[in-house]
């Protein structure tokens, strides 16, 4: 067995790092960024992802159906990290239909166990969990940091909590190395043209000429970091993975940025690469399943995360809106 990149131990001198959800709008981000290095990369998705162009990773594309137990152990067998980024069709919203929960949670479950099955055959294997920021339910004060004790206010959030308590508990165990990073508000344009969450949909929305509508007077706050940037945090979490393990870290940049301003700001990005007038941002009425954290500002304190990886979001707002515009105008999906 040799030591490969990020100190991931191997039977080749090259780990296997597997992505699971590699299509999806974070999963395609990061097998793009780790496609960089010299490794071997398995791309696991309900459909087929294409291999990143340029690609200096051996790419192996696997289509897979994950809430199968036997499919996924086909899929992470010989992984010596595995990239956890699979999210229910429909997102957050979907997390209360039938499946919401074998995805948001089976999935995780069954991965446990299918490494605890081999923990005593093979090295655990390093894992790292996309969470999310949101876990923690209605934020008491700014900025999180950490250390605030969970209450989610979601089914879904009830559900990714669920899933990286049992991440950190088969690290105890000593079944896997994990790690999760909780995720705050996510936009940009991903590698494969995926999409998703609100700035795309006001994108759209701009593009179609439509008004930008919001739920409340635009001073609500949100932490919003580009794809990209995420993308690194996985790539960094992987290099750090031994000082990172047990634990869920917070990412963020640490701006609060009003939404009222993001949206503005959208709809001048707009009309700088369409030659048409800005689209009107006005506020509507909230839907009634519009949950009580959509109405409460989030900043983050990233800084546990960064003193440990050096980690830090490099793309500001207005030049990630401008790739997304770019992006969707050339109707890359």
């Amino acid at each position: 067995m040799t030591i490969g990149w990020a100190g991931l131990a191997s039977d080749s001198d090259r780990p296997l790092i597997t992505v699971l959800g590699a299509t999806g709008f974070v999963g395609s981000a990061v097998l793009a960024r780790l496609a960089r290095r010299d490794v071997r990369l398995r791309a696991v998705a309900r459909r087929a992802a294409g291999p990143p162009v340029s690609a200096i990773a051996d790419v192996e594309v696997v289509t897979a159906d994950l809430t199968s137990r036997e499919a996924l152990t086909t899929a992470v067998k010989g992984s010596d990290a595995i990239i956890h980024v699979v999210l229910c069709e429909g997102g957050w919203r979907a997390a209360e239909q039938v499946g919401g929960e074998r995805v948001n949670v089976g999935i995780m479950r069954d991965l446990i166990e299918v490494c605890r099955a081999e923990s005593s055959t093979v090295r655990p294997p390093v894992v790292v969990y996309a969470g999310a920021a949101s876990q923690v339910g209605v934020p008491l004060g700014e900025p999180l940091d950490g250390t605030e004790a969970d209450h989610p206010a979601t089914i879904y959030d009830q559900q990714k909590l669920a899933a990286e308590q049992m991440l950190l508990e088969a690290t105890t165990a000593g079944w896997v190395s994990g790690v999760s990073l909780r995720l705050p508000t996510v936009f940009g344009a991903a590698p494969n043209g995926a999409d998703r969450g609100v700035v795309a949909a006001m994108v759209r929305r701009a593009l179609s000429g439509e008004p930008i509508t919001m739920w409340h007077d635009g001073t609500v706050r949100r932490d919003l970091v580009d794809v990209a940037d995420i993308a690194a945090a996985f790539e960094t979490a992987l290099e750090h993975a031994e000082r990172l393990r047990g634990a869920a870290w917070l990412l963020g940049a640490g701006r609060g940025d009003p939404l009222g301003e993001v949206f503005r700001t959208i709809a001048r990005a707009v009309a700088d690469r369409t030659g048409s007038a800005p689209v009107p941002v006005v506020t509507v009425d909230p839907p009634s399943h519009a949950p009580d954290t959509d109405f409460r500002s989030v900043t983050i304190d990233s800084s546990a995360f960064r003193a440990v990886t050096g980690w830090r979001p490099r793309m500001s707002i207005r030049d990630g809106i401008d790739r997304l515009v770019a992006d969707q105008l050339c109707g890359v999906r």
